[in-house]
């Protein structure tokens, strides 16, 4: 794929990728991200949380593609989010991707000691184990503090980001940081009638596309990366299908009156929530469909 976004670091990075959150059965997950390379996708998402790291680093020595061409991120869950864990849980997730490099490593949640894991992600970036070291659902506060106290500024943020949530005081305090808005969730996992909706629905019969084509476009237009996941391979290069065409100002403001400014999914807004989320990581349970991933 030749567009590109540019890391802060001056890494380049795909301006789509093809995540597997929730791919548990590993033959199929292998298979989906061998058409998903083979259809053109370069960035792949994968994390020790989704149980499927072993199948995607099958399907990268499968898809005929030079490992180079790749961009594969990893994400590193609660348990092992300590200085110490961070180690062992970057060795296991190598392991079983069988890589001898990552392109982006991430903090997968804001809990437990993710100051002393990120002292170890620091570490392997600077032993040039990881070309880019990132976090996952940091709100701005959060991520504000924790910028001022590291050496290194995360090169990305993974957020929750579709039209039903848009996130633009989160995007324009990263932007302000030069930090990538990546979007997971682009598409709201088809909840919340997103793919439904009326002003989606003209766009994209003005433009000759589909609904999921105009949300991808409408993210990448205002910068942010969008993570899709489908194992359909005909979606796949539909997803992919984004760079021939551009939304107007106006177009991108009717989407914009869409946003409801809550999340799509289960939230952890609250202390019962965060306490019965960090008590399923605990057990070792990956997060499930229903709540913030």
């Amino acid at each position: 794929m030749k567009e590109k976004f540019v890391l802060n670091n001056g890494v380049e990075i795909p301006k789509i990728g093809f995540g597997v959150f929730r791919m548990t059965d590993q033959t199929a997950c292998e298979e989906a991200v061998v058409q998903a390379i083979q259809s053109g996708y370069r960035l792949i998402d994968t994390a020790a949380a989704y149980g499927n790291e072993e199948a995607v680093g099958r399907a990268i020595r499968r898809c005929g593609v030079p490992r180079e061409e790749l961009f594969i991120t990893t994400k590193l869950w609660i348990p092992d989010i300590s200085y110490v864990g961070a180690k062992r849980g970057f060795a296991q997730s190598m392991e079983r991707l069988g890589l001898d490099y990552l392109d982006m490593y991430v903090i997968h949640q804001p809990y437990h000691n993710y100051y002393g894991a990120w002292k170890a992600l620091e570490e392997l970036y600077e032993a040039g184990k990881v070309r880019a070291i990132s976090v996952d659902n940091f709100t701005q506060d959060r991520l504000a503090d924790f910028i001022f106290w590291n050496k290194v500024k995360p090169a990305a943020n993974l957020l929750e980001c579709n039209p039903s949530f848009q996130r633009t005081d989160e995007e324009a305090y990263l932007k302000s940081q030069n930090i990538l808005l990546q979007a997971w969730s682009p598409l709201a996992a088809g909840q919340d009638g997103v793919l439904d909706a009326p002003a989606i629905a003209a766009i994209a019969k003005a433009h000759q596309k589909s609904p999921a084509q105009v949300i991808l476009r409408w993210l990448v237009q205002r910068d942010i990366l969008p993570l899709v996941k489908t194992s359909n391979p005909q979606r796949m290069k539909e997803n992919l299908d984004i760079f021939d065409f551009a939304l107007t100002e106006v177009e991108m403001q009717a989407i914009a009156k869409l946003d409801k400014g809550h999340t799509c999914f289960m939230p952890r807004n609250t202390g019962k929530a965060v306490h019965d989320f960090l008590t399923q990581a605990a057990t070792g349970a990956a997060p499930s469909g229903k709540t913030q991933k």
